[in-house]
Formats: C-alpha cells, sequence, structure tokens
C-alpha cells in the first residue's frame, strides 16, 4: 500500500497500463511535453515518445474524433479534454458517433476508448473552469459514463475504463486531485464499472453523493452523528451511467429516509434522475420527504469568492439538510 492523491494515482495508473500494453496511448492539449496543466502526464514523452503521448491542436472535436478513429483500428486511446468546461465542441463526435458505433453496427464495431476531463467548481475558475458536465452525457446510452472520488477507485475504474470495449466517460474532480488522499495498492486490480459504493454505514437516512460532494458529505455525516447521534448512510455512486439502483434503493429501504447531494444545477441534474427512481420504486418504505440538494441555477459559477461559497453546496449546508431530514 501507499499513500497518494488522485493526481499521482491517476499518473501511475497510465503509466502502467502504457508500459503493460502498446495500444495503450495518450492525446489532448499539453499532455506531452508540459505534462498536462495538472502534471498528470509528466514525464509520459520522455518515456514513451511523441507517437504514444500526442500533443495536439486546441480542437477539442478533433481529439475525441481521432481517439474515435483510434479506436475503431485496434489501439486503445485516452483522449484528455483540458477542462470539462472545454469539451462541448466535442459534443457530437462523443454523442452520435462514439456513443451509437455499437449500435449502428450491429456490434460489429466498437470503440474502445477513455475520454478523461477534469470537472467541477470550488477552485476559483469562474465560468470556464468550473461546469459539471455529468448529466449531459449522463443521458446518452451506449457512453459509460464514472466519476470516481477516492485514491483506490480512480485507480480501479481508470484500469477497468482503459479495458473497457466501449466509449468510457471519465470524469476527475479538479479540487479532489491534490486534497483527497488515501491508501491504493501497488498490485493491478480493477473496480467494476456499474456498482456503487456504501463508503459509510448508517440506520438513519440514506445520503447519495458523488465527487467532491461526497468527501463534503461524508464530513456532515459524521459531525451529525457526533452532535446529535443521527446514523447517516452515504451512498458513493461512482458510475452515473450505468446507474446502480439496486445498491441505492436497498439502502434507502433500510434507513427510510433519501437525500441527494450534487454540485451541479438542481434542476434536470443527476440528482433528479436518482430521486425520481427513489420515487418509483421505494415510495411505501419512505418516512420522510425526498431532498435534493444542489448548485443554483444560474449560468455559471461565480468568480468572486463568497458568491462561489454561496452556489457550492458545502459541509454546513449538507449538515443543515441532514439534521432537518433526521427530525422529520
Amino acid at each position: 500500500m501507499a499513500e497518494k492523491n488522485l493526481v499521482n494515482t491517476i499518473h501511475d495508473t497510465l503509466w502502467d497500463e502504457m508500459k503493460a500494453d502498446d495500444r495503450v496511448l495518450i492525446l489532448g492539449e499539453d499532455v506531452g511535453a508540459r505534462g498536462g496543466v495538472f502534471r498528470v502526464t509528466a514525464d509520459f514523452m520522455q518515456e514513451f515518445g511523441e507517437q504514444r503521448v500526442i500533443d495536439t491542436p486546441l480542437a477539442e472535436s478533433s481529439i475525441v474524433g481521432v481517439a474515435i478513429g483510434m479506436a475503431l483500428h485496434g489501439l486503445l486511446p485516452v483522449a484528455e479534454i483540458q477542462f470539462a468546461d472545454f469539451i462541448h465542441p466535442a459534443f457530437d463526435q462523443i454523442v452520435s458517433e462514439a456513443a451509437r458505433i455499437r449500435y449502428r453496427s450491429n456490434g460489429d464495431f466498437g470503440v474502445p476508448m477513455v475520454i478523461r476531463a477534469p470537472w467541477g467548481g470550488g477552485v476559483h475558475g469562474a465560468l470556464y473552469h468550473s461546469q459539471s458536465i455529468e448529466a449531459f452525457y449522463g443521458h446518452v446510452p451506449g457512453l459509460k459514463v464514472v466519476l470516481p472520488s477516492t485514491p483506490y477507485d480512480v485507480k480501479g475504474m481508470l484500469r477497468a475504463a482503459i479495458r473497457d470495449p466501449d466509449p468510457v466517460l471519465f470524469l476527475e474532480h479538479k479540487k479532489t486531485y491534490r486534497l483527497i488522499k488515501g491508501e491504493v495498492p501497488d498490485e493491478e486490480y480493477e473496480v467494476p464499472i456499474g456498482p456503487a459504493d456504501v463508503k459509510r454505514e448508517g440506520n438513519d437516512l440514506t445520503c447519495i453523493a458523488y465527487g467532491l460532494m461526497l468527501h463534503q458529505s461524508l464530513e456532515a455525516a459524521a459531525k451529525l452523528e457526533e452532535e446529535e447521534g443521527v446514523s447517516v448512510e452515504v451512498v458513493d455512486v461512482r458510475t452515473i451511467a450505468p446507474l446502480d439502483k439496486q445498491t441505492i434503493l436497498d439502502s434507502v429501504k433500510k434507513t427510510g429516509k433519501a437525500m441527494v447531494v450534487s454540485e451541479d444545477n438542481r434542476t434536470y441534474g443527476v440528482g433528479a434522475e436518482i430521486i425520481a427512481t427513489i420515487a418509483e420504486e421505494t415510495m411505501f418504505d419512505l418516512d420522510g420527504p425526498l431532498v435534493r440538494i444542489g448548485g443554483p441555477d444560474i449560468p455559471a459559477m461565480p468568480f468572486a469568492g463568497p458568491l462561489e461559497h454561496f452556489y457550492m453546496p458545502d459541509v454546513e449546508k449538507i449538515h443543515a439538510a441532514m439534521k432537518d431530514l433526521a427530525a422529520f
């Protein structure tokens, strides 16, 4: 075991996969000589060369389009989008091409590619470096969307994503990159894409979260138990497409109360889908209202510190919502 943050974990996992399989390659803006803006691919070009670590033009539709072509011809590309906010020019390539090729070819062709993208706010990134994009892409059948939030899960799910026969959008919350640390086994392992994980056992209510909000929820749950004796079960979604409904529903049936926390705009978000699923499947098991916590419905996350704080859910806001729900 070694303690690592998310950046170190992603770096080492990509390095190991490229060492193990010559078909794995990396492409994206500044991933080569600079090693990426977050230094995830530092020293990769020196080790693996320019044929496998490719600095691309600033053209996201080209990055994804080229990666699709590579995947169709037997390679295993890992395409980096420098910030998730910049992925939108590639929307058509991802949604109309990568996600649908297996279906429209009647299974004759797959697209074994990974698209890595740092997402989320809380870093004073303002309009173009703070967006949450998961709901757009979670809506698309044929595309897997994963959001691991711990170093252990990052290593296992990135390896699983690279080896998956279909396209995977691998989202990494940028504020967790160096903030969150954890033990990571040295040996090779995979964490399957799909299953959620109960990160904290509890009996009084269920809190479902992912990304930075997972860690905020875990802290809020610990605080509430210390203060009030309320036992909160925290479920880490990890994958929103496919969504592990069973783990969520089993937890809600056990506790009788449920809340979902995400930082994306609250309306039409991932939280709404999870809440709808709970309402459909566990209505008569509930002992309180279903609660959604999310960002306000404004066009973008502000730059100013006080306004960004207003936008972002945090431990205090989550703790208050948990306390209210537990008292219902």
